[in-house]
């Protein structure tokens, strides 16, 4: 088993754009090669040591198959800080989007008016794309503290999402 990284674990390139397909075929592969069930007559510590590499198997499977959490690793594995709980520096564009963004949700929410909140929906969902494509591009060249900026902007736009998806309508 390589150990190294998520990527080499599965015998796959280190990039953003992955092959989903391919990712799930070498997870179970892997999976089943160090599946627990395969070592119950082995000794306690060769037991210990499968179930170590199914763990960490199906973390490595977790992380490359969401796009956000794929992005933030291939910043950690780059050696770049994404500093999500004290780096909160981004360009004022954005910031003044950000406080647009939750005006118009507390107008929604206030107004109950599900028109406005599917627009901002659809909205954020544009944004998203636009920096999910942005960061795919910052990727193929190796641009890792830029896609950090990037990343921290979708990581606010996922949030607010999230927001605009449960916020209650009152009827």
């Amino acid at each position: 088993m390589n150990d190294t990284d998520y990527f080499a674990l599965f015998g796959l390139p280190r990039v953003f754009e992955l092959d989903l397909q391919q990712l799930e075929q070498s997870w179970k592969r892997v999976a089943l090669t160090v599946h627990p069930d395969r070592y119950v007559t082995a000794s306690p510590a060769e037991r210990r040591v499968a179930m170590q590499w199914s763990t960490r198997a199906n973390e490595a499977y977790r992380i490359l198959r969401e796009p956000l959490l794929r992005a933030r690793y291939l910043c950690e594995l780059a050696g770049v800080d994404l500093q999500t709980e004290t780096n909160t520096a981004m360009s004022s564009e954005f910031l003044l989007q950000q406080m647009q963004w939750h005006e118009q949700l507390d107008q929604i929410n206030d107004e109950a008016n599900e028109a406005m909140r599917l627009a901002l929906q659809t909205e954020l969902s544009a944004r998203q794309a636009d920096v999910i494509a942005q960061c795919s591009r910052l990727f193929a060249v190796q641009a890792f503290a830029q896609a950090a900026e990037k990343i921290r902007e979708w990581m606010f736009i996922e949030k607010l999402l999230s927001q605009v998806s449960t916020s209650s309508l009152v009827t």
